[in-house]
């Protein structure tokens, strides 16, 4: 059957939220990449959904926690705990045929970070581990044949960072990451509805309005959204009404570094490249690029049409699949995955 088989499963080894594909079957799972844990023994309280409804609301033993932060782990043990508990969901408890796992990581991780992440894996009851970037794995969820020899350029806005890439033949021409996202998105919100209405909100809160009202160009009709919080002054609780205006006041940071960031990547695009990108337009994946009106933010700033890909949220668990798949990965695989066991990229062994 060559390298993978029929129990191999692809990680979207989110900061927000963990997704996971297993050949043959798609998506089938999908959880907040949160864990409770109680202070004293260390011993797991609730992982994922059920963990992410404690954030903020816990007694003082328990303590609700994000192992994963700006893309990176930032606590070992709790990922390696939280993804055994994922892996045995799908799987089953029988990981006597340990599964072997090709994981997503931010194009802009060091060498260290990537060991971790691989050593994480494996101690969760992976057999072997792969890596692969995350604008490869979100521009193949998203259907671009990356395989041929023409400019397509990714942008990935997930939970802790924003990747982006020019992709030609299969591997990266040019790449950056920043760890600007969703998460600084929630951070921009909680500022500034402390700044104007002297209110405290929780990060749960934050994301709400960034779901329902958030916005990065103004809307055709305005809309509004009541949120709770302390006020500061009195300590009492407060409610006001936030309009969608607000909104693109607040994340005018996060989004002006995003912009940057695109606009310097396309600076050092090779002209054949860069012409390619002007025809085929930029792609957006990740939950970020779902904010509204964030593609006809970008197009208006760089002159270059963009567009959401179907399925944003789940392109790179989509492409992580499919990259399980040797046939497609034939074309682009010396570039895309690298066996960090073996010591070098993927070939067919």
């Amino acid at each position: 059957m060559g390298w993978f088989d029929y129990n191999d499963v692809g990680i979207d080894l989110g900061t927000a939220s963990v997704l996971v594909y297993v050949k043959g079957k798609g998506i089938v799972m999908r959880e907040p990449s949160v864990v409770a844990v109680e202070r004293q023994s260390g011993k797991m309280m609730a992982i994922g959904e059920e963990a992410r409804i404690m954030l903020g609301r816990t007694p003082g033993n328990i303590v609700a926690v994000r192992p994963l932060r700006d893309g990176v782990i930032s606590n070992f043990h709790d990922t390696e705990r939280m993804l055994r508990y994922f892996l045995r969901k799908v799987i089953g408890r029988k990981l006597f045929f340990k599964p072997r796992v090709v994981v997503c990581v931010p194009s802009g991780v060091t060498e260290v970070e990537k060991r971790s992440v691989i050593e994480a894996t494996e101690e969760a009851g992976a057999r072997n581990t792969c890596l692969i970037e995350e604008p490869i794995a979100a521009a193949i969820g998203a259907g671009i044949d990356i395989g041929e020899p023409v400019g397509h350029m990714v942008l990935d806005i997930g939970g802790g960072t924003t990747d982006i890439a020019v992709i030609s033949l299969g591997g990266a021409v040019l790449s950056d990451s920043i760890k600007i996202a969703g998460d600084k998105f929630d951070e921009a919100m909680v500022r500034y509805v402390k700044k104007k209405y002297n209110m405290l909100i929780g990060e749960r809160t934050a994301e709400e309005v960034k779901i329902n009202i958030g916005s990065a160009f103004p809307r055709r009709e305005e809309a509004y959204m009541e949120i709770t919080g302390r006020n500061l002054i009195s300590g009492l609780p407060k409610t006001i009404t936030l309009s969608s205006n607000e909104t693109i006041e607040a994340f005018q940071e996060p989004l002006n570094s995003i912009m940057e960031t695109v606009h310097g990547v396309l600076e050092r695009t090779p002209p054949e490249l860069a012409s390619d990108i002007a025809e085929n337009g930029i792609c957006m994946t990740g939950g970020g690029a779902l904010l509204y009106g964030l593609e006809r933010l970008l197009t208006e700033r760089c002159k270059i049409p963009c567009y959401v890909a179907e399925d944003a949220i789940s392109c790179v668990a989509i492409g992580t699949g499919k990259a399980l798949e040797i046939e497609n990965l034939d074309q682009f695989s010396q570039y895309s995955i690298y066996d960090y066991k073996r010591g070098n990229y993927y070939d067919n062994y």
